[in-house]
């Protein structure tokens, strides 16, 4: 009792916050304890994480940003102005959210951890070097540095080259039927034909049919002549000659691989490449005057690619030997071991940081956090259980009180209850989602939730509460024998068809190598629907209508008014991707960026139209009363209500609804959508088609991000599936998921090379009682 005392105590000196109006909050007053671990709860929508990033975090980080260099602050990424009264009592914050942006291709765990850094250095001071060769400098075992990549490949560990098998796939073509397969499309493409063609060619003759000369010449020469071409005319347009210069097919595909700032042109162009290992290197990236030093019998390539947990094995010995070896051991091994507790033992130094789940990403990062050793901070996480196995929950939930215990205040938007059963206050907000959210229902103690009724929070906190669900009789079997597939190996497995599984384990046991093998295998015979939780667009140009395509049947409803007839006004007019309707000052977007000397870009509602989208003429057109631009306003089910009798727009919504997405704004850009959200919303577009029947439907987590309120509303839509004769597996963590599938697949026993293996499978009752499974004590409990 008596740290709960204390903090109870502190609050009149903690952090106050008065009139917090940002999203749905609703002038919203709280105050909360410093040096202490509080969780933010409620349902998804409800405003918790407004309350948290988008008031506190985004104030402080203000505040801190008034102290920095004008010139400085221009390079930071900010937040906008929190709508608040007043702060009180508030330090400077350190925000740990879930990126919804990918790492550069070049990062990987190492350089997230800074374990990189450590074991280049441990290299340089004291590997082993070939008898009279130089010491060489850290930067020398980094393939991102010019001292240490390979100089044939750059660093890359593989060439991209051209060949005439890569860029002509089918030479029985000729040229003007499109053997050059890699040129440009449209005008491009047509102007290196008519080019050749004046240069001689013949461009009709069948591609293989050209002396090897020529051929040559067309795809490799870096020649650019330049000649006058006269197009072949066509009935009813003037081609004027133009001067063309000849590029060879070579030359365009390395040049979109290389410069092209569209992802697709780099795509397309990498599809005319040929990949081969560096023979300078052999894809190890880096000179061979790296390669040739070694620490405890390996290469830096060597350690760098053996899990965490094993490189620690290997450094074991080294801690506490005087000199460079040991202390820089003694640094590495103190970071792998946080890892190691957070569940990432698993993964590799050199494992690419696009690779990781952003749950991963968030606990690397809580634990470079740990081993910075800050004081007085505010550390604000967004869901740190995310992807986390309940066996590795209990160590977060020490590491969170080490960083509290450090002197820090410790926010989590949290929705994993064992980890919010372990703070020291709880602020509850809802009741609902969205306009039915956005109130305080409660601020202390843990314990004190109890007493709140309008809680949804407080049903699951304080007992196991698991749905019953109708059982399945399986239909078939889908049964997969020798699955060799990442850490898979040689794994036999039978999913039963026409049930829900649940495939368990810890992070890193093969369970999305899992979900990929059933899709392949299962895709010969059936129709199979991979439900991730990749952005459904990326730009704030895509937004819920788009997505779902219920803002083309809007359109249609605004053009058929009399007030768009009566100006000629069809469905592109109220489109805010077209010249015409939108507002041209911000081209449609709402906002404008200011562009101040010396400080940082801002953006403000667009002056002209006020974040509208929309000009004027546009905003005259009313259906029902509503422009278009307040029906994007209008959330989900507003909306719902507003379209009743409109079937093609009140489908899609009500399917958004099912699956717990009420809360959302049908214009909310796709950039501001969390990856669970992404998830569901594709799963609503399933739902609406109600194609189940000898239908694979493949989720990652679903339930990740989504509090046990949420999951259940989404459980009740997967388990129709199954009733309609489809087929659900999903990899799951949550032990409620879990207790109510018809068939269970645990992986593991470990992760990484330590999982992999089928440890148990059958009915929940079945996996609970083996004593090999790490699943099996935390379902027990609820069966």
């Amino acid at each position: 009792m008596g740290r709960l005392r204390r903090v109870e105590d502190d609050v009149v000196s903690g952090i106050r916050v008065r009139g917090a109006r940002v999203h749905n909050l609703r002038d919203v007053d709280v105050a909360i304890p410093r040096d202490a671990l509080v969780a933010f709860t409620g349902i998804s929508g409800s405003g918790k994480s407004s309350l948290a990033f988008g008031t506190i975090f985004a104030e402080s980080q203000h505040r801190y940003l008034e102290s920095v260099a004008p010139y400085a602050r221009r390079l930071l990424q900010q937040l906008p102005m929190p709508d608040v009264d007043d702060i009180t009592g508030l330090p400077p914050a350190v925000a740990l959210g879930q990126r919804r942006s990918t790492p550069s291709a070049r990062s990987t765990v190492g350089t997230l951890s800074r374990v990189s850094n450590s074991l280049r250095m441990l290299m340089s001071r004291a590997g082993d070097y070939p008898a009279g060769a130089p010491r060489l400098d850290s930067d020398a075992f980094s393939p991102n540095t010019v001292a240490g990549a390979c100089p044939e490949c750059q660093g890359q560990g593989v060439l991209h080259e051209v060949t005439e098998e890569s860029l002509v796939p089918d030479p029985a073509l000729s040229i003007a039927e499109g053997a050059i397969a890699s040129w440009p499309g449209a005008w491009q493409g047509k102007n290196q034909r008519d080019i050749l063609a004046t240069l001689g060619y013949d461009i009709h003759q069948p591609w293989h049919s050209l002396p090897q000369e020529q051929r040559d010449w067309i795809l490799f020469t870096e020649d650019e002549p330049v000649v006058t071409v006269h197009p072949v005319r066509e009935a009813g347009r003037i081609h004027r000659p133009y001067q063309g210069k000849y590029a060879s097919a070579r030359r365009l595909v390395l040049k979109a691989y290389a410069s092209s700032a569209s992802e697709k042109s780099r795509l397309r162009a990498e599809r005319f490449m040929t990949r081969r290992t560096c023979p300078t290197c052999g894809g190890r990236r880096l000179r061979p005057e790296a390669l040739a030093v070694t620490y405890a019998g390996r290469t830096v390539v060597e350690l760098a690619s053996l899990p965490m947990s094993e490189l620690a094995g290997v450094l074991g010995p080294s801690r506490g030997e005087p000199g460079p070896a040991g202390a820089l051991a003694s640094d590495i091994l103190d970071r792998i071991e946080v890892l190691d507790e957070l569940g990432l033992g698993y993964l590799s130094v050199a494992r690419p940081a696009p690779t990781l789940s952003s749950g991963e990403l968030q606990r690397i990062r809580l634990a470079t956090q740990l081993r910075a050793g800050l004081f007085g901070v505010v550390y604000v996480l967004d869901e740190p259980s995310a992807g986390l196995h309940p066996a590795d929950c209990a160590a977060l939930s020490e590491l969170l009180r080490r960083l509290r215990d450090g002197g820090n205040t410790v926010c989590l938007v949290e929705h994993d209850m064992d980890v919010v059963r372990q703070a020291d206050w709880l602020v509850d907000v809802g009741p609902g989602a969205g306009g039915d959210g956005g109130r305080v229902l409660y601020s202390g103690p843990v314990a004190g939730l109890r007493e709140v009724e309008g809680s949804v929070t407080r049903r699951y906190l304080f007992a196991a509460v698991v749905p019953e669900r109708p059982a399945h009789r399986p239909s078939g079997l889908l049964e997969l024998r020798g699955l060799t597939r990442n850490n898979l190996r040689d794994v036999d497995v039978d999913v039963p068809l026409g049930v829900f599984t649940a495939v368990t384990g810890v992070s890193g046991s093969g369970k999305s190598s899992l979900l990929e093998a059933i899709a392949e295998a299962a895709a010969v015979d059936r129709r199979v629907v991979w439900v991730n939780q990749q952005p459904i667009g990326r730009t704030p140009r895509s937004n819920l209508a788009t997505y779902t395509g219920l803002f083309d049947t809007v359109r249609k409803l605004f053009a058929a008014t009399d007030g768009a007839r009566a100006h000629g006004y069809g469905p592109a007019r109220f489109s805010f991707n077209v010249a015409g309707g939108r507002c041209e000052t911000c081209q449609g977007d709402g906002y404008v960026a200011v562009e101040l000397l010396f400080l940082p870009t801002t953006y403000a509602p667009c002056p002209d139209c006020g974040g509208a989208r929309y000009n004027p003429d546009t905003l005259r057109v009313t259906y029902r009363d509503r422009t278009v631009a307040e029906v994007l306003a209008m959330t989900v089910d507003e909306a719902t209500g507003f379209f009743g009798d409109v079937p093609a727009v009140r489908r899609p919504l009500e399917t958004l609804h099912d699956v717990g997405l009420g809360y959302l704004r049908l214009g909310q850009p796709a950039t501001e959508l969390s990856g669970g959200e992404a998830q569901r919303i594709k799963l609503s577009a399933e739902l609406q088609g109600r194609r189940a029947e000898s239908t694979i439907y493949l989720l990652d987590e679903p339930s990740t991000g989504l509090h046990p309120h949420d999951t259940d509303v989404l459980m009740d839509r997967l388990h129709e599936l199954v009733g309609g004769g489809g087929t659900v597996v999903v990899a799951e963590h949550d032990m409620r998921v879990v207790a109510t599938a018809g068939h269970v697949i645990d992986l593991g026993p470990g992760g990484g090379s330590a999982g992999g293996t089928v440890v148990a499978a059958g009915t929940p009752a079945r996996v609970a009682a083996s004593p090999r499974s790490r699943t099996a004590p935390h379902l027990k409990g609820l069966l």
